[in-house]
């Protein structure tokens, strides 16, 4: 299927209070390397980072950010991670860091996620894609360390009690017709 261009999620970028403290904390807990750093031309700060060697950056961190703010204009940043076993493994990590709240961790029917806000109290979503579809939005607490096989039957048998549920495969396949009838 050809619908002219390609477009896909290259990377994002936060202006920061702090950016020593997120620096540190995107990586040494979410574990991404600084690709470049310098001084932007107002005289602020800017750091590069990336975990993925195609990408020179993923995520932008540039100083400036008002400390007075009464929140974070940022509604989340979700990074997919590769298994459970990791998830797993960041949702206690996170846990043990000074962020400022734990979101979860939850499933949406269509993935497993834990959300919390970084230091500087912006959303972050880890998660990992289940193979099932629910209508959304669609947000059920789950306990992430039960073993592997009872997480994932209670997940799946929720989704199978949801009105409009669906294998992933099955609702991939319609979004393919409908994002082609639109390029059309």
């Amino acid at each position: 299927m050809s619908n002219g261009f390609s477009l896909a999620l290259s990377h994002v970028g936060y202006f920061v209070t702090d950016i020593n403290k997120m620096v540190d904390f995107y990586t040494r807990v979410l574990k991404f390397v600084v690709s470049d750093r310098g001084d932007r031309d107002d005289g602020g700060a800017i750091v590069f980072m990336t975990r993925d060697p195609r990408e020179h950056h993923q995520l932008v961190f540039a100083s400036g950010r008002p400390t007075d703010l009464a929140f974070s204009i940022v509604n989340q940043i979700s990074f997919r991670v590769d298994s459970l076993a990791t998830l797993r493994e960041l949702f206690h990590a996170v846990q043990k860091e000074p962020i400022q709240k734990m979101l979860g961790p939850i499933t949406h029917g269509n993935a497993l996620s834990v959300y919390f806000l970084d230091p500087e109290g912006n959303r972050v979503e880890l998660l990992i894609d289940t193979p099932w579809y629910v209508p959304q939005p669609h947000r059920l607490a789950v306990d992430i360390d039960q073993p592997d096989d009872q997480l994932w039957v209670g997940i799946e048998k929720h989704c199978r009690e949801t009105p409009g549920f669906k294998p992933a495969e099955a609702w991939r396949a319609e979004i393919t017709r409908k994002i082609a009838a639109a390029v059309r």
